[in-house]
């Protein structure tokens, strides 16, 4: 080697160990990083038993009430006309059929205490009766959504007022004894 080569090879390396020491940890005893304390555990009380579901849908659309500013009205009739369900009424009725034949709420669903909304896009013919049903927000239950197209299928002869195309909300609630 020559002779400025020697002085420059020690300089590097004398620079090398100067930047290296920050990183080497000159300590004799271990560092020991504790974990974090886990949160304390909580427990509840779970709810009585279900006693029967509770069948929950949208509200009936009212007709518009008279008053006295809308004078253009006839009086009212005394015959005794037939009462026209409105197709939410229908669906409502039908449901509850369904739920005393037990083929609303899942047996297994009422077990597990499982409740939620689906909301369904129910498609309808000329003649009310339903073509096409498909979830399209979830309870968040893949038993209840099955149980939702199954109760939305089933529906027949809604009256003529209903839409061909309609979301329609299903609720599956349980009510408990007190």
């Amino acid at each position: 080697m020559s002779r400025t080569l020697r002085p420059l090879l020690g300089a590097l390396g004398a620079s090398l160990l100067l930047h290296l020491l920050p990183f080497v940890d000159l300590r004799t005893e271990p560092t020991v990083v504790k974990p974090p304390e886990p949160p304390p555990l909580q427990a509840r009380l779970a709810p009585a038993l279900p006693a029967a579901p509770e069948i929950l849908l949208p509200e009936p659309e009212t007709p518009p009430v008279a008053t006295a500013a809308s004078k253009q009205l006839p009086p009212p009739r005394k015959a005794v006309e037939p009462i026209r369900k409105t197709w939410t009424q229908a669906i409502s009725e039908q449901f509850s059929a369904q739920q005393r034949e037990g083929l609303f709420y899942p047996e297994e669903a009422i077990r597990r205490g499982l409740e939620g909304e689906a909301l369904v896009l129910l498609m309808l013919d000329e003649n009310g009766q339903v073509v096409a049903a498909r979830i399209e927000e979830s309870s968040g239950h893949p038993l209840l959504d099955e149980a939702a197209l199954r109760a939305v299928r089933r529906l027949r002869s809604l009256p003529a007022d209903a839409p061909i195309e309609s979301l329609l909300p299903v609720r599956f609630r349980l009510k408990y004894k007190q």
